[in-house]
């Protein structure tokens, strides 16, 4: 799900109560109000987490960001329920940022179809395995980087870089080395974007280069752990 965070300020003594928030923009599907139920004295910042729908994008061309607005429904001290919005210009950084993430990510995935091989071997402080890369076009696609995620790096075999590979034909397998990038126990228990590997690609008859994620199979991602656990020593 797709969440923001929207940051409430008040600097009276008067409570103001939350009773539903959402977001509203052309540049996203709708999504029902979020129940907020919740009343604010005097605070310097509360962040209150916003769902909001996937970007409406083009199989082609990341679209300008269009101007949103945040709907509330609230009540100042003793006064009735009332709506009211707040709105964010086209021109935001955070408007441009969110579409422009999801929609090259979008545009990447019409190209091509990315996945973690199944076997990976140990070799010294390495896992070796192979990503599989599946084109779904006509056109060659450039394979120009793979990155690291919080806890593990990600590199090709070979050492190439910008581009790691052309695929020309149907599907390419691509050797690849995953090593640990930390071995601090506290940060192994908050591994939420452990996975997240970021892959950079160039979509035929685009020229621009564009970020999609891929993301490992749970036996997998299970395999990725167990060798970082054996590898830093940590506690199973």
């Amino acid at each position: 799900m797709h969440r923001m965070r929207v940051a409430v300020t008040n600097t009276t003594t008067t409570p103001v109560y939350f009773s539903e928030l959402q977001v509203l923009s052309d540049s996203f599907e709708t999504m029902p109000p979020k129940r907020v139920d919740m009343a604010l004295t005097r605070t310097l910042r509360t962040d209150f987490p916003i769902p909001y729908g996937p970007a409406r994008c083009h199989p082609t061309t990341i679209p300008a960001p269009k101007p949103a607005v945040i709907v509330a429904r609230l009540r100042v001290g003793d006064e009735p329920l009332r709506e009211v919005r707040y709105p964010i210009p086209a021109t935001d950084p955070l408007l441009a940022r969110l579409v422009k993430s999801e929609c090259a990510q979008f545009i990447l995935k019409q190209a091509i179809d990315v996945s973690f091989g199944s076997d990976w071997t140990r070799e010294g402080d390495s896992l070796r395995g192979v990503l599989t890369v599946v084109r779904k076009s006509g056109e060659p696609v450039t394979i120009d980087d793979v990155g690291a995620t919080t806890h593990f790096d990600l590199k090709p075999e070979s050492g190439r870089r910008k581009p790691i590979a052309v695929l020309s034909g149907a599907s390419l397998e691509i050797p690849v080395l995953v090593t640990s990038s930390r071995c601090d126990p506290h940060a192994f228990a908050e591994a939420k974007q452990a996975y997240l590997f970021p892959l950079w690609g160039t979509p035929p008859g685009i020229g621009e280069t564009y970020t999609m994620e891929v993301v490992p199979p749970k036996a997998v991602q299970q395999r990725f752990w167990d060798y970082a656990v054996d590898l830093c020593d940590l506690p199973s």
